[in-house]
């Protein structure tokens, strides 16, 4: 059944009750400053309503009209004009369709073990089980679309012809900007077997700002000397702007379009460039980390040995592709193992979190991997009718990182789906970067997690992690990211130079088969992280204790005020916590001193709130509430 138009419904009009919606969270978000809400406001230049803040309200409307929205109002909507439309065109049903499909499965199928690149991997599971799903796609409709092995490889031959079509081969550089879509895989693939090297970059999230969207990634394209760009359609608009300020860039083209006649792949060997993947923003100096396929395949062998994985694994993500976490770790490694993968897009995770856990449930999941916020999110946001039936039980192997890890989420994550059949040691904290593909340390299979507890004081004043007293209510407390993956080599070294003591803090170095050789074209940059003793620096903080690792921040955020230091992720967690402050805008900076000779706490926090007094208040709170807890 859908609404009439216009839209009513027994409690007056859908639109201002939306309003009204609007107006309550947006109160709360400004510190119980009332707000005033237009039809017309923009929710996000407005309001200041981010992504993450749009799952909330999109939450609450649902359940003021008992509709279920669908997921066009995450990413499409910009005033609460558009969200009453979106409400009055929603089912009447807060269930969401389902559709009868069978669950990926794993079988007994041997790996590409003695695969030399990313392209023989594939070419194994395509030769001996073409008819394999290797994706189970989920669409913006709910539906999944299976993607083999052996259309994987034709359709990538037909990139590659492509490609050589447009006059590009070994070594030029193919940018790649499609979000979580069918055509993302082949034109991957297909960029390797032309001898090409692919430069995925991060797609809008809104299309229409598409033009300055694209335009800010100019630098990355120029750096990266890209030759072509693979897109989707709406991007040709701006293609002659974007030719005009790339000098290399021979083209903008359509992932569609891009497809000629099928060719076999170039002759590759394991040290060719198998990726460019950028680790900074689009201003700037971006930098490129350049990868080779020995280096992706050693990170992906390693993970393997770590975890005891096999094609009879299956996995499941909603991890964007263009970030290593979703493309090595999420993608490729499946790829590898020939593990079955269920793979949704981010909007769809955001929108929905529960989709995450479903999938993990409807298709028997065993691996998945996802940043902090995400275990954060699905134990905050999953309302308690949503677990019914529920089984998590399959999962043995979720990875939580690439973010600094929270011990208060993993044990509220665990707390709220223990109940679903979740096994306490299937959540891992794992520590990785692009600099070393993915991967660098992780807990043994199985081990607990292991969370230390550190006397504060000592801590911030000698970088001594001691261990704290089991009444010390002010102890730091720093989670263990295990230790080295196999083959792979971490240590912790001090201002000296020198390897540091035992739960002394230094500055995490590393090396092994899946280190990076350099940041592409940026000689400069490579020096400041590879060693002349061939350990490279990952610019992270943290100490030793008993071999596992701990993280405690980053070096060059560090911030030292009276001979103390202070992390500001820590300062950043306790800021937000204060009513009134936005979600995820707070920034924790040390300023510098010179009458006092030393550093100043700055800390900027973003807030809704427009009345001086109700900004004063706030400042105070967010004051007391970190000197409160760091002295």
């Amino acid at each position: 059944m859908r609404h009439p138009s216009p839209p009513t419904s027994a409690g007056g009009s859908i639109e201002q009750q939306v309003l009204d919606v609007v107006a309550e969270l947006v109160t709360e978000l400004r510190g119980g400053v009332p707000a005033a809400v237009a039809r017309g406001d923009s929710l996000e230049t407005d309001l200041g309503i981010s992504s993450l803040e749009r799952v909330e309200l999109l939450i609450r409307l649902e359940r003021a009209f008992g509709v279920r929205l669908g997921d066009a109002a995450m990413s499409d909507a910009e005033t609460p004009a558009d969200l009453a439309t979106a409400v009055a065109e929603a089912d009447d049903t807060l269930e969401e369709r389902r559709t009868e499909r069978p669950a990926a499965s794993g079988s007994g199928v041997a790996s590409a073990a003695n695969a030399r690149t990313v392209v023989e991997a594939l070419a194994w599971h395509a030769e001996h089980v073409p008819e394999r799903i290797h994706i189970h796609l989920r669409e913006e409709n709910g539906d999944e679309t299976p993607l083999t092995y052996g259309w994987l490889w034709r359709e990538a031959q037909a990139v590659a012809g492509g490609l050589a079509e447009h006059g590009l081969g070994r070594g030029d550089a193919v940018a790649i900007m499609l979000r979580t879509e069918e055509r993302f895989f082949p034109t991957f693939i297909g960029t390797l077997m032309a001898g090409c090297v692919p430069v995925p970059l991060y797609p809008p999230f809104r299309l229409d700002l598409i033009e300055e969207y694209v335009l800010r990634q100019t630098a990355i394209l120029r750096i990266a000397g890209a030759r072509i760009l693979v897109t989707f359609s709406v991007v040709a608009r701006v293609a002659g702007l974007l030719v005009r300020q790339v000098p290399s860039l021979d083209a903008v083209v359509s992932a569609e379009n891009v497809r000629g006649e099928p060719r076999r792949p170039v002759p590759a060997t394991a040290g060719d460039p198998a990726l460019i993947q950028y680790t900074s923003g689009s201003t700037g100096q971006p930098k490129g980390v350049l990868l080779s396929h020995d280096n992706l395949l050693a990170n992906i062998r390693a993970l393997e040995r770590r975890f005891d994985i096999t094609s009879r694994d299956v996995g499941v993500s909603w991890l964007p592709l263009y970030h290593d976490m979703g493309l090595i770790g999420a993608w490729l490694g499946p790829l590898y193992f020939g593990a079955p993968l269920a793979l949704m897009s981010p909007l769809a995770f955001l929108a929905r979190p529960i989709r995450w856990l479903q999938a993990l449930h409807a298709h028997r999941g065993t691996l998945s991997p996802a940043p902090n916020f995400a275990f954060d999110l699905c134990t905050i946001r999953i309302a308690d009718e949503e677990l019914d039936g529920l089984d998590l039980s399959a999962a043995r192997v979720l990875l939580n990182g690439s973010e600094p890890v929270s011990p208060e989420t993993l044990h509220r994550f665990i707390e709220r789906f223990a109940p679903c059949g979740l096994d306490p040691r299937a959540v891992y904290p794992v520590y990785g970067l692009a600099e070393c593909s993915l991967g660098l340390a992780t807990p043994a299979l199985g081990n607990p997690i292991r969370i230390d507890r550190v006397h504060r004081s000592k801590f911030q004043a000698s970088g001594r992690a001691a261990p704290a007293a089991d009444d010390d209510r002010s102890a730091l407390r720093f989670v263990s990211c295990g230790r080295a993956l196999p083959d792979h080599e971490l240590a912790v070294f001090g201002r000296d130079g020198n390897p540091a003591p035992d739960r002394v803090q230094g500055r995490v170095r590393f090396r092994g088969p899946s280190t990076t050789s350099g940041y592409y074209r940026n000689a400069e940059a490579t020096r400041d992280l590879v060693g002349t003793d061939g350990w490279l620096d990952s610019g992270d903080l943290g100490y030793l204790a008993d071999g596992d690792l701990f993280l405690t921040g980053r070096a060059k955020d560090l911030i030292i005020k009276a001979g103390r230091n202070f992390q500001p992720h820590e300062v950043e967690a306790l800021a937000g916590s204060v009513p009134g402050v936005r979600t995820g805008c707070v920034a924790a900076f040390g300023a510098a001193d010179a009458e006092r000779g030393t550093e100043q706490f700055v800390v900027v926090a973003e807030t809704r709130a427009s009345d001086e007094a109700a900004r004063a208040a706030l400042s105070q709170a967010v004051s007391r509430r970190v000197g409160l807890a760091l002295g």
